[in-house]
């Protein structure tokens, strides 16, 4: 039993990590210097985006992996903001879709062309106006298409249907501090919050409750983070009173104490984790440390496993983590980091060595692949799905993303303003016994009203065209 204690049995204490060769790094891009708290870097199978400097407003870039190597000063970048950009998220649907959240205030949801951009973009496919402060955190919803979640300096989250731009859910109410992050759970049915008053909730969105929550989870004043892990159990980073860092296990049922808590270090970066439910490991990446530790969590005491430690030379400003179906399962990549510096952005690999080269199934189980499980309405109407998983075992590759189309809803549709939550959230149900008699009615005599305003608008076209080609005459 002491040997057992001593050395535990896991495919991963060999989990080995390797920086690439400098011209596989992306060079001379000018990292954002804004001091927030997010990772500044978010990547996909096809794209990595990073947020940069720019002057007068926000700009992130958005680069095709394989092009590495200098970045020309030149180099379109994704600039409608006119703050600079906090967050970015890629969305999980669709890989050529990114949403950002800006000090100006709001949210917007940018479709980049298939190979990347060759001019800037300045026209999102949507803006998403609510949030009265700066908007730091946007994540996108796991399972259902096109639903986004973003949280602000006004310290409220807003839940919103990109697909027609609208706000679903607003909770301003649950946090009278500042939002550090924002979790959603495995299937997106609960969300947990760490909050500057030293607060973890668990919040249930739909029905606009806290489900559970645990005061002074670190007792040090410094930002804390909370994550889901895929059994539902709650993983966070913060300081102890003294200021060490620590992490902490916790079971939303029974918040009282933690799983497990284990004090690391006096380093005074926040600690990013960055989780794989598929194997379990989580890494822990400190904004200005330049290490990555790795712990694997268990069902078994101690629960959290310390596995190793990726030491390189240079502080990280910031980390993009690759999703699981981006990785090159023939060389045993368990994991992908893009490691911001100052000026280049240094992608990190970390392999599992196997002797074989056949597919290690252990190594990848089916994980979550790009199709949506649900529709944006069906998750406003109360349904739940898992992600719906793909096999790795022939390699991922990438196939056509839909464009993203937004629909505004008719101004006839939209309640008064000022409706508060109740409104809200049963709106979509009310659109839902909309089908009786009376709004027949209405109905053929809105498209009656349309076709009449069509017809006016092309009679007038033709007069205009008429009387164009008149002045053209009276000019010539």
């Amino acid at each position: 039993d002491t040997m057992r204690r001593v050395v535990r049995q896991s495919k991963f204490r060999h989990v080995f990590g390797q920086a690439v060769k400098n011209d596989q790094c992306y060079d001379d891009i000018r990292v954002s210097r804004v001091t927030w708290d997010s990772s500044f870097c978010a990547v996909n199978p096809r794209f990595v985006a990073i947020i940069v400097d720019a002057s007068g407003g926000g700009a992130f870039l958005v680069l095709p992996l394989h092009k590495t190597g200098r970045i020309d000063k030149s180099y379109p970048t994704v600039c409608g903001h006119t703050g600079p950009v906090l967050d970015i998220d890629w969305c999980p649907h669709n890989d050529q879709v990114i949403a950002s959240g800006s000090e100006d205030c709001t949210v917007m949801v940018w479709q980049i062309p298939e190979n990347g951009l060759t001019l800037s973009l300045t026209e999102p496919v949507v803006v998403l106006e609510g949030h009265s402060k700066r908007v730091g955190i946007v994540a996108w919803h796991p399972t259902a298409r096109n639903v986004l979640l973003s949280a602000g300096c006004d310290n409220a989250i807003i839940i919103w249907n990109v697909g027609t731009g609208e706000a679903l859910i607003n909770l301003d109410d649950m946090h009278v501090d500042m939002i550090y992050n924002v979790s959603w759970n495995h299937n997106g049915s609960l969300i947990c919050t760490a909050s500057k008053d030293k607060k973890v909730r668990v919040i249930d969105p739909r029905k606009q409750e806290i489900v559970a929550e645990k005061e002074k989870t670190h007792e040090g004043a410094r930002p804390m983070r909370a994550i889901f892990l895929a059994d539902g159990n709650i993983f966070t980073t913060g300081f102890s009173r003294m200021s060490e860092r620590q992490l902490a296990l916790w079971n939303p049922k029974n918040m009282e104490e933690p799983i497990a808590l284990h004090e690391m270090d006096t380093s005074n970066g926040v600690l990013l984790p960055f989780y794989d439910p598929d194997t379990n490991i989580i890494y822990l990446c400190g904004k200005g440390d330049s290490s990555i530790r790795y712990f694997e969590i268990t069902d078994e005491s101690p629960y959290v496993h310390y596995l190793n430690t990726f030491s390189s030379k240079e502080p990280q400003r910031g980390m993009g983590f690759m999703p699981k179906r981006g990785l090159d399962v023939n060389k045993c990549e368990i994991a992908r980091f893009f490691k911001l510096h100052e000026r280049k952005c240094e992608p990190i690999i970390m392999t599992v060595p196997r002797k074989s080269d056949l597919f290690q199934d252990d190594l990848y189980p089916d994980t979550a692949g790009p199709e949506a499980a649900l529709e944006a309405e069906e998750w406003f109407e109360g349904k739940n799905a898992d992600p719906l998983l793909i096999s790795l075992k022939h390699g991922y590759i990438p196939g056509k993303n839909r464009d993203l189309k937004v629909v505004k809803k008719n101004i006839l549709d939209n309640k008064p303003a000022g409706n508060k939550k109740s409104d809200l959230i049963s709106a979509p149900k009310k659109a839902a016994d909309a089908s009786n008699p009376q709004n027949d009615a209405k109905l053929d005599e809105i498209l009656k009203e349309l076709k009449s305003i069509k017809d006016t608008i092309s009679s007038q076209d033709e007069r205009i065209s008429k009387l164009e080609q008149q002045m053209a005459k009276i000019a010539d």
